[in-house]
């Protein structure tokens, strides 16, 4: 392989990756552009020593090398970053995505390296549709499985109803897991924390609007 064909390929596992990390990156992740740029260069060097670097070696009696194991390692290598993509909070996981993305990328790299082109852009094209075009999908017609929102609500003691809340939460299809009531700062206000199962984000905004103008609720927020 010449110098030069191999700088496309390095080029070429930049530009793909950064497709991909560009995505992430929109979403405010930590894992963003950068890191799926270095991720798939990185496998892409990779592979070119796995399939070029032994040459040498190769050259000398009774040596015997399986350049695929230098590719196999970076299979399972590449996970640490996923683990580390991945987040625990509030009783939901989060990075998942993220962290299937960064093993993708890695392959995509290793597929580049090989100099298999049509299935790295390919693989690229198809990773950007499933991570940029099914999300909007999922947030239309799938709540967060599992997942919880909580409302703050800070309401007028005497003005506001209780019920008209409960109303406007249940009405929207949400199932209301814990209730909190603090008094405020002020002394004719409370402070009302409602966790809910998650909905369709279009439908929470609607709730979240429909309780900013109920009676005595002087602010909400959601957490």
């Amino acid at each position: 392989m010449s110098n030069v064909e191999m700088l496309l390929r390095l080029g070429l596992a930049a530009a793909l990756g950064s497709v991909i990390g560009i995505e992430r990156e929109r979403l405010q992740w930590t894992a963003g552009l950068r890191t799926h740029m270095l991720v798939c260069v990185g496998a892409t060097l990779f592979m070119l020593v796995s399939a070029f670097g032994f040459t040498d070696a190769l050259g000398q009696a009774h040596v015997i090398l399986d350049p695929s194991r230098v590719a196999a390692q970076v299979v399972s290598g590449i996970g640490f970053l996923g683990a580390g993509a991945i987040l625990f909070r509030t009783e939901k996981i989060k990075g998942l995505t993220t962290a299937a993305s960064l093993w993708t990328v890695a392959a995509v790299g290793l597929a580049v390296g090989g100099g298999l082109y049509l299935a790295a852009v390919g693989g690229a094209a198809i990773v950007f549709s499933i991570l940029a075009g099914l999300k909007p999908i999922e947030r239309r017609y799938w709540a967060s499985r599992g997942g919880s929102t909580t409302f703050l609500m800070t309401i007028d003691r005497e003005a506001a109803s209780l019920a008209l809340i409960q109303s406007e939460l249940t009405t929207a299809g949400m199932s209301i897991r814990t209730v909190r009531i603090e008094p405020d700062a002020q002394p004719d206000e409370d402070v009302i924390s409602v966790g809910v199962q998650s909905i369709a984000r279009d439908k929470m905004l609607t709730t979240l609007e429909r309780l900013r103008q109920s009676k005595g609720v002087r602010s909400v927020a959601l957490s």
